[in-house]
Parts: C-alpha cells; structure tokens; sequence
C-alpha cells in the first residue's frame, strides 16, 4: 500500500494520458459498428488532434528541455523523457494510422467512392486532371529555386510542399534542389467527379515538367512542417493589446520547427537537403505511405452523394417550453430551463439574444465570448441591440487559442458598432459562459441568464455535448452582476456567494466538497464529468476520499493524471472515458452531502481552469433540472458500447456487453430519447409510445 500521496507512481503523465485519449480517438475508424465515412471522420479527427499536439504540447516541451527545465509535471518526468516516449509512442502508432486508412480506403472502392493518385485515373478522369491542373492550380503555384541565389523558402505552419531534385536535360550533371508549395486556398482532395477524388500533389507531380521546363525530375516528396504556434504575448507590457495580438499572430507563421511529415518513398538525399534548411530532430521526422494532412478529410465525408456511409443525421430539437411562441422572458419569468445539446437545439440560445436585441423592454446585454465561430448570429444579434441603443458589453477573449483572428474581427465589428468590448484580464484567460439580460418590467429590473459548458457556437454546438441553463433566479442576480463588474471594472471583490469563480473559489469550493464527502466515510459519494483531470491537490483530495470509503465516479473524455484501482488508495474510484458520434463536452459535478448537490461549469479540473482563468461553477436549485443532470451521468456510467475504463496499470480497457446483457450507448439512447419526447409533444405519435423502459433507461 502506498501512503505517500506525493509518490510519483500515483500520477500518470499527461502527455501519455492525452496520447492514449487520441489513441482512444483513432480507435473509433476500425470500429465495425461505425459506417465507411464515419471511420474517415476519425481519422480526420485524429489528424487535427495531433496537429495541435505538436504545434503546442511538444513544442512547449522542447521549450522547456532547452531552458534546462529538470521535470515538469506531477510524475516528475524530465522533458526530454517525455519528449522520448512521445515520439516512440507516436511512430509506434503510425502504424495503426496507416493501416486503418487503407482499410477505409478499400472499403469505400466497394461502394464506389474513390480517393486515388493520378496513375490511376483511368485516361478520361486523366485528361479531366489535367484540364484541371491547367485552370486551377498551374496559376496559382510557385516554382522555387534553391541555390546560392535563391534561398530557401520560408515555410508556413501546416503547409503542404513538394520538394524535387531535377536534372538539366541539356546537361546531366547539373542537378538543382527546388519546391513547390502548395497554397492552402486550393482543396487538399480535388473532387475529379461525384465519386473520385485525386491528392493535389498527385496531379502537381504528374506536371512538374510543365512547372520545370527544361529539366527532368530525378526524385520528389511531398511534405509538410509543423511549427510552434504557441503565442506569448507580455500583456504587462502592452499599450495596445488588439496590436500586439495581431504581431503576435503574425510571428506565429514564423515559429520554430518541431516535425516534418514526408512521404514514406522519398529518398535520403532529398530528405537531407530540407532538413539541412529546418534543421528538425531526426525523431520528428514521420515518413507515412498514405497521403499527407489527413484533416483535410472532411471534404470527402461531407460527400452528400455517399451520405448513406455517414452516422445518421440527428437534427437537434426544440422541447417545451421553448417549443411554442411564447416570450422566452415569460418562460423564464415562471421556472428555469435546461438544454442538453446537441440533441436538443441550440435555437433557444439565439433567440435569447435576438429576442433582447429586438425588446424594447431591454436595457442592456452582457456576455463572455471565447469560439463564436465565424458567422455568428449571436454576435450579430450584439451588434444589432448596439446599434437599437441597447447598452451591450461584450467580453471578447482574444487569447482563445487557435480562434484569435476570428475573435479580433468581432471585437472590432462589435466596438464599431458601440458595444462596450473588453479584450481579456492581464495574466488570464475569460472562459467562463455566461449571458446576461437587464429587462424593466412593472418599474422594477429583471435580470435574466444563461449559463453553459461550451462556447456560444452554433456550429460546435451540433457536435458537442454541452449543457446550457436558462434562469432568473434571485439567488443569482448580484453574482452575475458582481462577476461583469470584476471583468470590467478594478474590484478588490474577488468572491462570488452562490456562483463560484476561478481563479479564486472554484478549487477551495471543490476541495471543501471532496472533503464533506470525505466525512461521510462509505456513505460519501461523488460523481464528476469533466473533459480533463488535472490538478494534483484535487487528485490528492479524491485519493484522500477513497481512502476513507466514498465511492467516486469519474466520468473523463481526456486526460486523466489520477490513477483508480490502487489498493488502499483508489480502489473506491472508477474513471471511464466516452468515446462517440458527439464530442462530450459538458462539465457536471455531483456531491451527494451538498446543498445543492449538483453543479455545472465551464471548468475542467486542471491547474490552468482552477488558477489562471475566469470561470464558473453554478450551482443547480431547480430539483427537476439536477435530476436529468445525476440521470444523465448515471446512463453514461452504464455505457458498455462507447465507454473505455482506465485501470490501475495506466491503460484503458474498451467495454463490450457480455452475452446476453443489454447493449448501452449512452449517446444513442438520449438522442433517442429527446426524440421521442419531441414526437409525443408534436403529437406525431401517441403519448404511450414513450414506454416505461424509455422513462426510467436513465436511471
């Protein structure tokens, strides 16, 4: 038994962690139960995952190792560990990738969807690739010389090259190094007809004697780089930090190398004579037999003529009350409203701020904005209560990685339209989720609000589960106001009473709850949904808890540093991860001994949720509402077809039912279920059709 809670064998790296979560992610494009085109997205999925991973994880580990850092993390392990077990678990992997997508590959032939390379076109697709190339990519590419004049090009973040050694026809020892890059603004798989699709470098390789006149090709690689896109910006220092931000964008283009992909075939010597230029660690160097930037995928699984080998489509629906044409602010005038998406519709949302946009009755709106997505209607709806004369303060986070540029288009737009926008807090991040409305009604203000797990994104909000809460409530009316006061005023306030707030109550208020569980013994209980699970003190806190008998079950899509089963210290703690058509997003706690027992938030359990961000955690009174939320986990803790449970050796077991025992897709049932909840009120069938097995499956 281990009783030293600081013992580096309780805590699983987390770059390992996130490895296997990826991992879990690939997983899903060899499953049999998923159709062709579902397998692909997947892949493409994964591919994006990685990406990121590198561009930041990786990088910031190269980062520390040449700073000198000795370890970093609650396992104690060194940089350059990490970094060597990265890589090998990685090329280890590539293997799995690569099969996987030959295996989808072969399986859409026999459904007559094509992705191949030119040579295999037959000689009318041939010719139709070559009118192609000739209108549509002959223009735009640029043929690049590399020698003592012309050096080498500078390569942008993700960008797909080719790389040829050429020899003079008219002089067979003159042999020239030159590249091709392959500009982003052209698609990744050319669409040749309905059913085929060709790689861009398959057709730029077929005519490089037209980019090259005069010379032959003696070798060519296609290949892509991967920077550091991690943004530092010394926001102390600056005066103007919308400028700064966009230096700050426009150096990430330019940061350092930290892998290259290269086609498997490509030769040593043209693989020497790039890396001679970027200068990139030999074990960051990945040669795959398959196609390049497999992101790019869903060009083809958004094939409408090959639908029938997608997942069905579930289109998101409207429930009571919001189903009817009644004031959204006499609804929540009478009770409080809870939305699960994506099977119910994120439309409630909009109409929320449209409606208040348009109210003559509205003085003013107030929201956090972190991925709004590039047509928002929600921030047009902003822009419109601005310009009705509406008092709109919007918080604008400019720092949310990877959707700066399209946040610091809606900063502008809303400050030209004279809405009140605040760009960040020095230091932190603004994650929280929160809208506000001020409303008079009978000479009295009403302040009405939506809180929720994910961003007000209309697009991610019909791939992710998030959990939106419509109320008016008393007992959160000052907080709201105090926590917009503190984003754009100085308040020495740092303390909310009903909603907690990172970075100063959310974590004290999780560890007081662990610890009231903690004196329960064997009658404490917890249960927790969250993306990611982090921070060592709430590790230690739930280990703690264990130890003294309360049952704790953690329901985590990510990374996950606590380790369950170890006798004597976590042997009371089950940690199983959701793998499935929709990304699970939603962070729901339960503490059986608190009042209220259940929360929502827009936090994770990691030190940057916990400490280095403005977040929040809202408790639930409406007792209907807390239930579905407890059901709603309570299904997913039963999932024996999407759920994978990590054990005490670091590894995650993927759950199947037993013979005989009942199949549980938790995903499945409670779109299913918000379904037939739908049809019964639309009257489109009888009321009995939701049987009692529907009523009570959640629980």
């Amino acid at each position: 038994m281990i009783n030293d809670l600081n013992d580096t064998s309780l805590y699983t790296n987390r770059e390992l962690s996130w490895l296997q979560f990826n991992s879990r992610v690939l997983a899903q494009s060899t499953k049999e139960s998923n159709p062709l085109l579902e397998k692909l997205k997947f892949i493409a999925i994964y591919s994006t995952n990685l990406d990121e991973f590198y561009m930041i994880r990786v990088a910031g580990l190269k980062q520390l190792f040449s700073a000198r850092v000795s370890t970093s993390g609650m396992d104690e392990m060194s940089p350059k560990e990490q970094l060597g077990i990265i890589t090998s678990y990685l090329h280890d992997e590539k293997e799995n990738l690569e099969n996987s997508y030959k295996a989808i590959i072969e399986g859409l032939k026999e459904q007559g969807l094509f992705i191949k390379d030119y040579s295999a076109l037959s000689p009318q697709l041939q010719q139709s690739a070559d009118d192609f190339f000739m209108e549509n990519i002959f223009p735009v590419i640029i043929p690049i010389a590399v020698d003592a004049t012309h050096p080498f090009p500078p390569l942008n973040n993700l960008s797909l090259s080719l790389a040829v050694t050429l020899q003079d026809e008219s002089d067979e020892e003159d042999i020239k190094h030159a590249m091709i890059r392959i500009p982003r603004l052209l698609d990744r798989f050319i669409a040749l007809a309905d059913n085929t699709y060709v790689p861009i470098e398959s057709l730029v390789r077929e005519n490089i004697n037209k980019i090259f006149p005069g010379y032959k090709i003696l070798s060519s690689a296609t290949f892509r780089v991967t920077r550091n896109a991690d943004i530092v910006i010394e926001e102390e220092e600056a005066d103007d930090f919308m400028e700064i931000l966009e230096q700050g964008l426009r150096l990430r283009k330019k940061g350092a190398f930290v892998r290259m992909e290269v086609e498997k075939d490509a030769s040593k010597e043209l693989i020497d004579f790039l890396n001679s230029h970027l200068g990139i660690q030999e074990e960051d160097i990945y040669e795959y037999t398959i196609p390049l930037n497999l992101g790019a995928l869903w060009s083809i699984v958004s094939n409408k003529h090959f639908s029938h080998l997608c997942s069905p489509t579930n289109i998101p629906k409207v429930l009571a009350p919001f189903d009817k044409n009644e004031s959204i602010f006499k609804i929540l005038d009478r009770e409080d409203v809870m939305i699960l998406q994506p099977y119910e519709s994120f439309s409630p949302v909009v109409k929320f701020i449209q409606d208040a946009a348009k109210d003559p009755k509205v003085l003013s709106l107030r929201m956090t904005l972190y991925r709004v997505g590039k047509n928002s209607p929600i921030v047009q709806a902003l822009i419109d209560a601005s310009n009705n004369g509406k008092q709109v303060t919007a918080m604008v986070e400019l720092k949310a990685r990877f959707d700066e540029e399209n946040n610091l288009i809606w900063a502008k737009a809303l400050e030209e339209a004279g809405a009140h926008v605040i760009y960040g807090i020095p230091g932190f991040k603004v994650h929280a989720k929160i809208a506000q409305v001020i409303r008079k009604s009978n000479d009295k203000l009403k302040i009405y609000q939506h809180f929720s797990t994910g961003n007000y994104n209309e697009s991610t909000a019909k791939l992710y589960t998030d959990i939106g809460y419509f109320t008016s409530r008393e007992e959160l009316r000052a907080d709201s106001i105090t926590f917009f006061h503190i984003l754009t005023g100085f308040s020495k306030n740092k303390k909310l009473n009903n909603l907690k707030m990172s970075p100063f109550q959310i974590k004290e208020t999780l560890l007081a709850m662990i610890k009231n569980e903690m004196r329960e013994g064997a009658k404490g209980r917890i249960i927790a949904k969250m993306n990611s699970l982090v921070d060592k003190d709430i590790i230690k806190a739930l280990y703690r808890a264990s130890k003294e008998g309360v049952k704790i079950d953690l329901i985590i899509r990510g990374i996950c540093c606590l380790k369950p089963g170890i006798a004597g210290v976590s042997d009371n703690i089950r940690v199983i991860s959701i793998i499935g058509k929709y990304l699970e997003h939603s962070r729901i706690f339960y503490f059986k001994h608190s009042t209220p027992g259940v929360f929502i938030s827009s936090a994770d359990w990691m030190p940057r949720n916990l400490e280095k961000r403005f977040e929040l955690m809202i408790p639930i009174y409406d007792d209907a509402i807390a239930t579905k939320l407890l059901d709603s986990m309570h299904l997913q803790l039963k999932d024996n077809v999407l759920a994978w449970e990590l054990e005490a050796d670091d590894h995650y077991k993927e759950l199947h039912p037993q013979e005989h025992e009942e199949h549980i897709n938790s995903q499945y049932i409670l779109e299913n279920y918000i379904n037939k909840i739908y049809k019964r009120n639309t009257k489109t069938v009888a009321a009995d059709t939701l049987s009692n097995k529907d009523k009570k499956i959640i629980k």
